[in-house]
C-alpha cells in the first residue's frame, strides 16, 4: 500500500492548539466497527457506551520534560533537542532527535541552562539524519530534565509550552516516567470518569510503553511495506497479563486505551493470543492487513494524516471506514491531534 493512500485534508485551524477549558469534556465519535457508521457523544457518555465486564487497558507513561535547549561553545547559538532515552548503561550518554542537525557535528559541545554541557558523539547515524547522541560528564536525572526540560509538545502545536501544559500534556494517572511525547488518548479520563467505570463494572488495568520514535517517527517511504519503526520499551505485569487472559477466556471485551496500549498488548501476544507478562522491546507495525490478537476495541484520537497512527486504526477498523469518519469530523468541526477530541471504535 501507498503511504498516500492514508491522506486527508484537514484545515488547520481544526488542529487543536490547547487543551479544551476542563478536562473531559471533549467530543467523543464511536465508529460502529461492523457497520462502518458513526455517532455523536460527549466524553461524559463513555461509561455508558462501555459493557460491564470490559477490560479497559491505559498506558500510565509519564511525560518526560525531554525538549532542551543548549548553546553551542563558540557560537552561542542556540539549539534545541528532544532527549529519547538513555543510550548508554552508565546514564550519561543520550539518544536525542536535534532540530537542524546538519549543522551539530560530532566534537561540537552545547551548554544547558543549568550549566551542565554536553557534547555531540560519533553515532553511526548517516550524515543526514536528524539523531544525535549527546554524552554528558555524569548520569542524567529526573532532576536535570526538571532544571533543564520543557514539555515537547508536538511540532503541529505551533507555540510554546506553558504552565498550563505541565498538567493538560500529563494523563491524571500517569506513573512511569520515560516517555517523550504523551499517550494521548488518556488526557481525556479525569478521576470521576475512572471512578464511574469502575462502579459500572469496568475493569482498569495498566501497562507501561514509554512513548518515542516507535510511534512519532513520520513515514518517508512511498510504500507503507518499506517504512521501519524505531523500537520502543513496554512492561506488562503478571497481574494486567492474567485478567486481559481471563476476560479473553470469558469471551469478554478488552478496550485498548490508546495506539500505545494497542501496540503493547499485540507484541506481548503469543501466537495464540496468550497475553505474556514482562519488558520487552517493540517495533510492531500495524496496517491493513494486520490481524488482532488480543485488542477488540478502541478508544483513540484523530490522528494526523499519513502516519503510523492512522495505518494502525485503519488496521482495526478498516481504511474507507476511518476515512469516512475523518471526513465526518472535518465536517463536523471535531479537533484533530493531541488536544483534540477523541473516538471510540467499537
Amino acid at each position: 500500500m501507498n503511504t498516500s493512500d492514508f491522506y486527508f485534508d484537514l484545515p488547520e485551524e481544526l488542529i487543536a492548539q490547547k487543551p479544551s477549558g476542563t478536562r473531559g469534556e471533549d467530543r467523543l465519535m464511536r465508529l460502529d466497527r461492523a457497520a462502518g457508521t458513526v455517532a455523536h457523544y460527549r466524553m461524559q457518555d463513555l461509561a455508558d457506551l462501555v459493557a460491564p465486564g470490559t477490560v479497559m487497558v491505559f498506558n500510565n507513561s509519564r511525560v518526560r520534560r525531554s525538549r532542551c535547549y543548549g548553546t553551542k561553545a563558540g557560537t552561542g547559538r542556540e539549539q534545541e533537542f528532544l532527549f529519547l532515552h538513555q543510550a548508554s548503561a552508565e546514564g550519561d550518554t543520550w539518544s536525542t532527535i536535534v532540530k537542524g542537525a546538519r549543522k551539530v557535528k560530532p566534537g561540537n559541545s552545547y551548554r544547558f541552562a543549568d550549566g551542565s554541557e554536553g557534547v555531540i558523539v560519533t553515532d553511526g547515524q548517516d550524515e543526514g539524519s536528524e539523531f544525535r547522541l549527546v554524552q554528558f560528564p555524569f548520569r542524567l536525572t529526573e532532576d536535570w530534565f526538571e532544571r533543564n526540560g520543557h514539555i515537547p509538545l508536538p511540532p503541529y502545536i505551533r507555540r510554546k509550552d506553558d504552565d498550563t501544559d505541565s498538567e493538560r500534556y500529563q494523563t491524571v494517572y500517569a506513573k512511569e516516567t520515560g516517555s517523550a511525547a504523551c499517550p494521548t488518548a488518556g488526557l481525556h479520563f479525569t478521576r470521576q470518569l475512572l471512578c464511574r467505570l469502575r462502579e459500572k463494572g469496568i475493569e482498569l488495568e495498566w501497562i507501561t510503553l514509554h512513548v518515542g520514535l516507535g510511534t512519532f517517527l513520520p513515514v518517508r517511504s512511498k510504500h507503507i511495506e518499506d517504512h521501519k519503526m524505531h523500537e520502543e520499551q513496554y512492561t506488562v505485569s503478571p497481574e494486567t497479563a492474567e485478567k486481559i487472559n481471563r476476560a479473553k477466556k470469558e469471551g469478554r471485551p478488552v478496550l485498548a486505551v490508546g495506539t500505545t496500549s494497542v501496540r503493547t498488548l499485540e507484541s506481548a501476544a503469543d501466537e495464540s493470543g496468550t497475553v505474556r507478562s514482562g519488558t520487552r522491546g517493540t517495533s510492531i507495525f500495524m496496517y491493513p492487513g494486520y490481524t488482532f490478537k488480543v485488542v477488540d476495541q478502541l478508544f483513540t484520537n484523530f490522528h494526523t494524516p499519513e502516519s503510523t497512527l492512522i495505518m494502525l486504526v485503519s488496521a482495526f477498523a478498516g481504511r474507507e471506514s476511518i476515512l469516512n469518519a475523518y471526513k465526518i469530523a472535518v465536517e463536523n468541526k471535531y479537533r484533530f491531534f493531541s488536544y483534540g477530541d477523541s473516538m471510540l471504535i467499537q
